[in-house]
């Protein structure tokens, strides 16, 4: 992987990991229609590093009073009850999903569900997914952050597992889940982005030993796109909350459809093949 190639993915990456059209898609599409190698799995895991740091900066001071609130409530059972308290564990419980999934499925996650055909299709169900959540939210009184229980935390872990797949979107997924579960869209994308946390960091963690060793790319450029990913994601979490606060997914829906219409189509022309540099092993 040459330097500028890291520089567009991680650009690409920084754009697209808070907003629900899927980083991963568009780091394998992209890759596709440059003529690039497919950079991997490891690669896209790493670079999400950058863009959760960006979560971790961001959100520091929600952060920190989770962490501070679900610490004492393991020595003070009087503060289980406190809201912090309760979303540390809301975040546990809702990571269970992706760490078995994510364990038990990893080289299917890394070979075949990067077929473009897979893509393309995920991208156009999940944005019509998006839709009727969307749609589905507008009819009742909306629920803040403050009412999530152990329930809707798991229901929400099970929509970030479906992220596995490239085209679902993390963001999209859990931003979903949360809409059915009748949360604003402010309350969906904020869990959303805190529950990432954990399964992000140890997905990244665990690739970086693979950078520079087989087809995996050279620890050098893909540092490089981690910086720029948390650089560009930082803004785009700034961009994207306060965009959603006041404006519908219809957008991204539009987005997501087009885009995976595209896709097939030029898997179906043979203008690309739908496993055009896919990784093996």
């Amino acid at each position: 992987m040459s330097w500028f190639t890291a520089a567009v993915l991680g650009l690409v990456q920084g754009l697209t990991e808070f907003l629900p059209v899927s980083s991963s898609a568009h780091i394998r599409v992209v890759s596709v229609l440059a003529g690039w190698d497919d950079p991997g799995a490891a690669f896209t895991a790493v670079t999400q590093l950058g863009t959760e740091t960006a979560v971790l900066i961001y959100f520091r001071r929600d952060i920190a009073a989770i962490v501070k609130a679900w610490t004492a409530s393991l020595f003070h059972p009087e503060r289980r009850k406190d809201h912090d308290a309760r979303m540390g564990w809301f975040v546990i419980v809702g990571t269970i999903p992706i760490a078995i999934l994510g364990a038990g499925f990893q080289h299917t996650i890394e070979t075949s569900l990067r077929d473009l055909r897979i893509t393309g299709t995920v991208l156009i169900l999940f944005g019509l997914v998006l839709a009727v959540a969307d749609r589905t939210r507008a009819v009742r009184r909306p629920k803040p952050i403050t009412e999530l229980t152990f329930r809707h935390s798991l229901w929400y872990g099970l929509a970030q597992s479906l992220a596995l797949i490239p085209g679902v979107s993390r963001s999209g997924g859990t931003i979903s889940a949360g809409l059915f579960l009748g949360y604003s869209r402010e309350a969906a994308a904020r869990y959303s982005f805190l529950l990432a946390i954990p399964a992000v960091l140890a997905s990244g963690g665990l690739e970086l030993f693979k950078l520079g060793s087989g087809p995996a790319p050279a620890w050098g450029p893909t540092m490089l796109a981690t910086v720029i990913a948390f650089a560009v994601g930082y803004a785009a979490i700034a961009w994207f909350l306060k965009y959603i606060s006041h404006r519908s997914f219809t957008p991204f829906v539009i987005y997501r459809v087009l885009l995976g219409v595209v896709i097939i189509a030029l898997v179906a022309t043979g203008a690309v093949a739908a496993g055009a540099g896919a990784t093996s092993g």
